[in-house]
């Protein structure tokens, strides 16, 4: 079983993303931070590295996807509750993210969403407790 993951993300500026998320409540580990890098701490083993669009093509040797065309990812965050969720949504769309749906209540599951400035989309849940 993995121990961690590390989700890596194209970002066209580096800098307005991690203003961006931080304004959201997420920090930074300044040790995997460059300027074509920056691993953003989003749990203690859950992490997304945004690395310039040059950076992470050094990676692959496939076309990196524009995600404001396609979608080549969906990052779904667990949040403590429903206010929570609601919470980081209206501060992503203050910070210039956009929601593309409105929210979804199914009972044992709220969720709702947003595109960050480079259009990854964001799924923000939160599950009840079964009764």
């Amino acid at each position: 079983m993995a121990s961690q993951i590390f989700v890596n993300l194209p970002v066209a500026d580096r800098k307005r993303n991690i203003d961006f998320f931080t304004a959201l409540g997420f920090s930074f580990n300044p040790q995997w931070t460059d300027d074509a890098a920056t691993c953003m701490i989003i749990g203690d083993h859950i992490f997304a590295m945004l690395l310039t669009r040059e950076r992470f093509q050094t990676f692959t040797p496939r076309p990196v996807a524009d995600a404001t065309q396609t979608t080549e990812v969906l990052v779904c965050l667990a949040l403590d509750s429903r206010a929570a969720v609601d919470e980081m949504v209206a501060r992503a769309l203050a910070r210039g993210g956009s929601t593309y749906k409105a929210p979804e209540d199914h009972g044992f599951m709220y969720g709702d969403a947003f595109a960050d400035p480079d259009g990854h989309i964001w799924e923000l849940i939160h599950l009840t407790e079964p009764a």
